[in-house]
């Protein structure tokens, strides 16, 4: 037997290797840059729609953040929600806030909060007022949040974003240059700005597990933006002959088939959470699912593109040159 020769490579195996080596071989050609000044246009036209969005319509914050009583009930059949709120009208409760939670018998409802009273009183006057011993309508959960309770959430809430902004900041520009971090920091809070414009404009529930799915983006979205970022800089310095123009467009391209799948796979995963996770993830869920298709296109147009208008060149990544130190006296 000898051992001086390797054992003869298996056909299928080097078929499969040789085959995944041309796939991931083939870079696209597609000229992103060529719309780089109509996308930062978009960008900011719907940055400011948003706004706009949030200041005249705002958000429909949950009881994390406002405060007060959320009752759920479940009949034993079908209801109206038209007939719930009459009964929570004539029982008292005439601005109560009342909505399906998952089926046409499970009912959520929202009441101000109430200085004086305990969740024992609060359910037996809301179960009272529905005319649960004659409709048999059971309680199933019931959960108080003090208005101060709520403004502390808000601030910690908005001190986390402006944190997380603040490092994002901080670490590209000691890795890489002070435009790349502008342009980063820009597309991360265009795309906060896009998930807060949707939930606003659908009147989804804001409450902690939509600000985690917030905060959860600002994560993928900037992790996204570094992958093309280190691609740039990686070129930049390797290729002298390319405009910055075609070097970013090589890097985008170069990282596509990597974002494809990493963004596919998010959505299927965050598909699956909102249609089976249950009413209490749907916010978290479609935040996300929102988030990484706005990502998708901020991490090409909004940070490179930013970045490329702020003038970052080859100049900018190379390391300075050391002087020369005369040793003639």
């Amino acid at each position: 037997m000898s051992g001086g020769h390797p054992p003869p490579a298996q056909p299928g195996l080097h078929k499969f290797r040789k085959l995944n080596m041309r796939i991931f071989a083939k870079v696209p050609n597609i000229n992103f840059m060529a719309q780089r000044k109509t996308g930062l246009w978009v960008s900011s036209l719907l940055s400011v729609g948003v706004l706009l969005l949030l200041l005249f319509r705002s958000l429909n914050f949950g009881i994390d953040f406002t405060g007060g009583v959320l009752v759920e009930v479940v009949y034993p059949q079908t209801v109206e929600l038209d007939a719930v709120r009459q009964d929570l009208g004539a029982g008292g409760y005439a601005n109560a806030i009342v909505q399906y939670f998952g089926g046409s018998n499970d009912v959520l409802i929202r009441l101000a909060p109430e200085d004086k009273s305990n969740s024992a009183a609060i359910s037996s006057k809301v179960l009272q007022a529905l005319g649960a011993e004659q409709k048999g309508v059971q309680l199933r959960r019931i959960e108080f949040v003090g208005p101060q309770v709520g403004d502390e959430l808000t601030v910690n809430g908005s001190l986390a974003m402006l944190f997380a902004f603040i490092g994002i900041a901080l670490y590209i520009m000691f890795r890489f240059e002070w435009k790349f971090a502008v342009g980063a920091i820009a597309a991360l809070i265009h795309d906060a700005l896009m998930v807060l414009g949707f939930l606003s404009l659908f009147q989804v529930e804001f409450d902690l597990t939509t600000l985690a799915a917030i905060l959860a983006l600002i994560g993928y979205s900037n992790n996204e933006t570094i992958v093309i970022f280190d691609r740039v800089r990686e070129n930049l310095i390797n290729q002298r002959k390319g405009t910055i123009y075609e070097v970013v467009n090589l890097s985008v391209n170069q990282t596509l088939l990597r974002s494809v799948i990493t963004h596919v796979t998010t959505l299927l995963v965050c598909t699956a959470l909102y249609l089976l996770g249950g009413p209490s993830v749907h916010s978290f869920a479609i935040s996300m699912i929102v988030g990484v298709i706005v990502a998708t296109y901020s991490s090409i147009y909004v940070s490179t593109g930013l970045a490329i208008v702020l003038g970052v060149s080859r100049e900018d990544l190379l390391p300075p040159k050391e002087k020369e130190i005369d040793e003639m006296p």
